[in-house]
């Protein structure tokens, strides 16, 4: 199925102006280009459009002990606290905390929900100034340099002129490099994990089944299902099951599920779920639509398809870190294949050739790509140490 934004679409060059959709969602919102509609990708320029954040710990009187995280497609901006939709703890609280890997009593945390998302930052489902109505399809085409845009301007909001790190797994880790390669002079360090400097055509072909998937689903209605007071929510639930069998390895499958029955001592000869591999991959799609928009999905899957660091620079990987002074970590997972050590390699080979600093780990779990969201003690281990050796390079107490 192919679609085209409908008689309302905004043309490269004009300005789009962004209501946002009543929400009573808790934390940080921020209306930013009212005065200066911020440039896309696109050629179109966003402008007045709201930014939903949170932070966590203290900024420092100095302002150097921020760092930002990035996350990941399907993550938002509520890192360690409890999700205010789901009730769940939040995204990173193994990591992100007083006392934790990234000690919130030593750092300021900012995370920013990515334009196009739907906890609060301005998406499809915020409203079309010009109709009245959400945006839908006709909302701007959104790129992983769009959302490093907005949030520069957050960090600048908060006076903050140098982040000590940017950190960020998968989607989050194609942040990080764009905001080392376009805003080097304002990132000490940066800390990509799980990622790749431009993603491969066997994730673009896993992103298009999703979006396929969503587009299939009679209550999708074209984008405009707000309208009509529906939600494909098997669309996205199918689309959620699939890709979360890329965040896992077939290892993890084996051992957690192997050919368990669920709740049963013998096969039905039917459809029902049989399997507890089976019955565990619906309850996440089950789950995972009572949470995201299924425009997001689409809008925030395509900016990951389109990112490519190489292309900014004439296809040269290098040229996009010349003469940077961020101090790089990369990590990476053994039984990560959807953003396999390669691809990390990749970039510290890009790095060695303009002499950035860089330091990389290929750190060994059959936990898959979601290993950073897990409790890996190594990876904990190997964080925990290049973020003190960094505090130490810049002096932070």
């Amino acid at each position: 199925m192919t679609t085209t934004p409908n008689d309302g679409a905004v043309r490269a060059g004009e300005s789009i102006a962004v209501e946002p959709a009543v929400t009573d969602l808790p934390g940080h919102r921020l209306v930013l280009g009212a005065d200066n509609p911020m440039p896309l990708a696109s050629g179109q320029l966003l402008g007045p459009f709201t930014v939903a954040y949170q932070t966590y710990g203290t900024l420092n009187t100095e302002r150097s002990n921020a760092i930002l995280v990035c996350h990941a497609l399907t993550g938002d901006q509520y890192v360690a606290e409890d999700h205010p939709v789901t009730g769940r703890p939040g995204w990173w609280e193994r990591v992100v905390g007083p006392g934790r890997t990234v000690d919130t009593d030593r750092y300021f945390v900012i995370c920013v929900n990515v334009l196009a998302g739907c906890m609060g930052s301005a998406g499809p489902k915020d409203i079309d100034p010009r109709s009245g109505r959400p945006f839908g399809l006709n909302f701007p085409l959104i790129t992983i340099s769009d959302m490093v845009s907005a949030q520069k301007l957050v960090v600048e909001h908060l006076g903050i002129e140098k982040l000590f790190a940017v950190i960020g797994g998968s989607m989050g880790a194609m942040q990080a490099l764009e905001w080392a390669a376009r805003y080097p002079e304002m990132v000490f360090c940066a800390i990509p994990i799980a990622g790749a400097a431009r993603h491969s055509a066997q994730n673009i072909a896993f992103h298009e089944v999703g979006r396929q998937a969503i587009m299939a689903d009679p209550n999708w209605a074209g984008g405009d299902y707000y309208a009509r007071d529906t939600t494909p929510e098997r669309g996205l639930a199918v689309a959620r099951m699939a890709a979360h069998i890329t965040y896992l390895s077939d290892s993890a499958l084996h051992t957690k599920f192997g050919r368990n029955l669920q709740d049963r001592q013998a096969i039905t000869f039917g459809f029902d779920a049989d399997f507890q591999i089976e019955s565990y991959l619906r309850h996440q799609g089950r789950s995972f639509v009572e949470r995201f928009d299924a425009n997001s999905y689409l809008y925030i899957t395509r900016a990951m398809d389109y990112f490519d660091l190489a292309a900014e620079h004439g296809d040269h990987l290098p040229g996009a870190f010349k003469d940077s002074a961020v101090r790089f970590c990369l990590i990476s997972f053994t039984s990560d294949w959807l953003f396999p050590t390669s691809e990390s390699r990749q970039i510290v080979h890009a790095l060695n050739a303009v002499a950035a600093p860089v330091s990389f780990v290929e750190i060994e779990t059959d936990s898959g790509h979601d290993a950073f969201l897990l409790d890996e003690p190594e990876f904990f281990r190997i964080l925990s140490g290049f973020l003190q050796g960094a505090a130490d390079q810049r002096g932070l107490a």
